[in-house]
């Protein structure tokens, strides 16, 4: 009998490593599964941005009239009204631990929507740095460019400048063919040729 159960047990666990006896360990082609916490999630930047709202509501003058419309008339009501129906007599302690309460949640939100606004600043600084530091680099390459166009400019012959030397050269040739009476020209010399008096009879 002892063979026999032996043999059972083999053939309902065969040797080897099985999935059942095979420690599990966490896939790398799945993604891995989220993890239970304790304390809740939330978001960060939609929590900030609601402690803005907050914290702007908190610094307008809506809320300063609606708070001070509220303890006036939970200040009436619980002097004028009966006694039975006053929820909160003098000297209005619930009221005092309503607006500490209020406070102690006003500031931390205050502070927080500052730290948002700090950041936000910061980032806009960092900006505004690497922007003006690029307008810089850009102007002084144009000025180099500027600069670099101007010694060339000075080089290169203009046209009035072409225009006063050629005024001159044929000023100064004019006066040449007065003083020595040659032909200076070749079109002049080749009309002088052509009006020449042998030739005029050689055509009649």
């Amino acid at each position: 009998m002892a063979p026999e159960r032996d043999t059972a047990t083999r053939e309902r666990h065969p040797a080897g490593a099985t999935a059942a006896t095979r420690p599990r360990t966490a896939r790398l082609d799945q993604p891995r599964a989220p993890r239970r916490r304790i304390v809740p999630e939330w978001d960060p930047e939609a929590f900030g941005r609601l402690s803005e709202k907050i914290a702007r509501f908190l610094g307008t003058g809506r809320f300063i009239v609606w708070m001070t419309i509220v303890i006036i008339c939970w200040v009436l009501w619980n002097i004028v009204a009966p006694r039975q129906l006053r929820f909160d007599e003098y000297p209005f302690i619930f009221l005092t631990l309503a607006l500490s309460l209020q406070a102690s949640y006003a500031a931390p939100l205050i502070l927080l929507a500052q730290n948002r606004q700090d950041d936000r600043d910061r980032v806009n600084l960092e900006q505004d740095r690497k922007q003006n530091e690029r307008s810089i680099a850009d102007t002084e390459y144009l000025t180099r460019e500027v600069a670099a166009l101007r010694m060339g400019l000075g080089e290169v012959a203009t046209r009035d400048w072409i225009r006063s030397e050629l005024q001159d050269l044929v000023k100064e040739l004019e006066e040449r063919r007065r003083h020595d009476g040659h032909v200076v020209f070749p079109a002049e010399r080749a009309e002088r040729v052509d009006r020449s008096p042998g030739r005029d009879a050689d055509d009649r």
